[in-house]
């Protein structure tokens, strides 16, 4: 296949011309605009637009590769390289005007990730990793934080909106984090959860209910930061189980061990 590195740099700048569609159409979304996929799931034109343009891009850049999208515009599988895309992660926020919300896309070779990218554009801050590399924000390399007690660490995390199943186990661990950890700040966008995680500006993330598209690029680029992921029970069933813990190197066991305690 084509050098790892000049795709990255590629769907880099493609992500940067499709975020200012996104900002373009900040603010100017009626109630008319948005639909509902589901109990407080949402979905606008913007989404499907934005894409759509992704797609487009992403066939020119890369060929072979087949899809996962989050709004179905594309649906082809590759048989070896597929890309996982969400073009709006934090719809919710870009609704009533607030950041964050990015783009997310991951390219998947197998059943590995191989390559990842976050854009930011309320920010202009572009995360992103490719396979053997360091962790990039805008071009400068990042790292996870070196806190190393939870006792000092801030952490994201979400809110389940359809699967309320574990709530109760969920609140139990927010519980524990407010008497044991800085805090858990809820931002509406787990692929920026865990870019700020790759970044060092979280300790860790953890959420349950997520989808591929939410989670894949974002993971990526925390591992190539040097932090660790895991689902609850500390297994790799993280991009398709619906569970994930991200963390530096430090806290991950430690936190891991608190969660599963809750979610047997």
């Amino acid at each position: 296949m084509r050098n790892l590195e000049d795709i990255c740099l590629q769907v880099v700048e493609m992500s940067q011309q499709v975020g200012e569609y996104l900002m373009e159409e900040k603010g100017n979304l009626s109630s008319g605009d948005v639909e509902s996929k589901g109990k407080h799931d949402y979905v606008t034109y913007v989404d499907k637009t934005a894409e759509k343009y992704i797609v487009e891009g992403l066939s020119k850049i890369f060929p072979p590769a087949g899809f996962i999208t989050e709004e179905g515009t594309e649906s082809r599988l590759g048989d070896k390289f597929n890309w996982i895309v969400d073009p709006l992660d934090g719809t919710t926020n870009f609704i009533h005007g607030l950041a964050p919300f990015c783009i997310s896309i991951a390219l998947k070779k197998d059943d590995e990730i191989v390559l990842g990218v976050i854009y930011d554009p309320n920010a202009e801050e572009v995360f992103y990793a490719w396979e053997e590399s360091p962790a990039f924000l805008n071009y400068q390399p990042i790292s996870v934080s070196k806190t190393s007690d939870l006792d000092n660490a801030l952490l994201a995390t979400g809110f389940p909106y359809t699967d309320y199943d574990q709530l109760d186990e969920y609140m139990e661990v927010f519980k524990w984090c407010m008497q044991n950890t800085r805090g858990v700040r809820r931002l509406g966008s787990a692929a920026m959860d865990l870019a700020y995680v790759a970044c060092g500006r979280m300790d860790g993330f953890f959420e349950y209910g997520l989808s591929p598209w939410d989670v894949a690029a974002g993971s990526f680029i925390v591992k190539q930061a040097g932090g660790s992921i895991s689902d609850f029970e500390g297994k790799d069933d993280y991009i398709f189980g619906k569970q994930i813990l991200a963390f530096n190197g430090k806290l991950h066991k430690d936190f891991q061990k608190v969660i599963s305690g809750f979610f047997k």
